[in-house]
């Protein structure tokens, strides 16, 4: 064996080891556990595939797949549209460009549940008090404790938090397309609008594949802003599937069950990775 193959293994090497360590053993634990009626303690059985027969007949399970994927198509839409349209006027000919991205990924660097405690704080105490002095009913009361848009809550933290690391990525790719393409254009009389549908957005097509893959991922498995804005509530209607499992799984002797329910979200999520890369790549063959 060479020098060079020796060095190589020594730099991979810790990170194999951590790699296996924390994500290959955890999965295939988790997958044996799904096989089981494990309550988190003591003993358990090996029950088959039943756990996975009852995930198709639990309604709280099916709640928070709903709302899991809801808010993960609205999110990731947001995301996409906000972060390009940010992109493309900070690439623009403005002053303290580097000085307003780097304030711009600040929200990135922050971690979900401090957000998602300073967000629950404004909405629980600043927001009303402004809404009440200026007379809108509307946002009287916290956002978080209705029912019905307590999800919009979450979703704008989400929202904001995510959109920093899309915008970076949207930057990197404008700089990439060359200027003489679009003083090619302009001499040939295209408008902005036309310019931006065949010329951006189709040479951004692996960028937008990558923010898409990204924010996608991001956004189903919400779990920081649930933690700290509703814990699920009120009334499971913010529940997802990241939160149900850590808190059935851990709190609710639902171990065996809620592994089951990793193992399907997995797949779940490794699917629509594969088909977003499937209708992207075709994008970019086209090209």
């Amino acid at each position: 064996m060479s020098k060079r193959m020796k060095t190589y293994i020594i730099m991979v090497l810790p990170a194999l080891i951590l790699f296996v360590a924390f994500n290959t053993i955890p999965l295939i634990t988790g997958a044996y556990y799904s096989l089981t009626n494990y309550r988190g303690y003591g003993t358990y059985e090996f029950v088959g595939l039943r756990n996975f027969v009852d995930l198709f007949q639990d309604a709280r399970v099916g709640k928070s797949y709903l709302f899991t994927f809801k808010y993960a198509i609205c999110g990731t839409v947001l995301v996409n549209v906000i972060s390009l349209l940010i992109a493309m006027a900070l690439n623009s000919k403005i002053k303290f460009k580097s000085t307003l991205r780097g304030l711009y990924f600040l929200p990135n660097i922050l971690g979900g549940l401090v957000v998602g405690y300073i967000f629950s704080f404004l909405f629980t105490y600043i927001i009303p008090a402004a809404a009440n002095a200026l007379g809108i009913d509307f946002l009287q009361n916290s956002i978080l404790a209705s029912e019905k848009w307590a999800w919009v809550g979450v979703l704008i933290v989400g929202v904001w938090q995510t959109v920093a690391m899309n915008t970076i990525i949207y930057i990197s790719g404008l700089q990439t397309i060359p200027a003489d393409i679009y003083e090619a254009s302009s001499i040939d009389g295209a408008g902005k609008m036309y310019t931006f549908r065949k010329l951006t957005l189709p040479l951004l097509i692996p960028f937008i594949s990558t923010n898409l893959i990204l924010s996608t991922k991001n956004m189903l498995m919400v779990f920081d802003q649930i933690m700290s804005l509703t814990k699920g509530g009120p009334a499971q209607s913010t529940e997802s599937i990241s939160y149900l499992i850590y808190r059935n799984g851990m709190d609710g002797g639902q171990f065996g069950f809620q592994s089951a329910n990793a193992v399907v979200f997995f797949i779940l999520i490794v699917t629509i990775s594969v088909i977003q890369m499937r209708i992207t790549g075709k994008k970019e063959e086209q090209l």
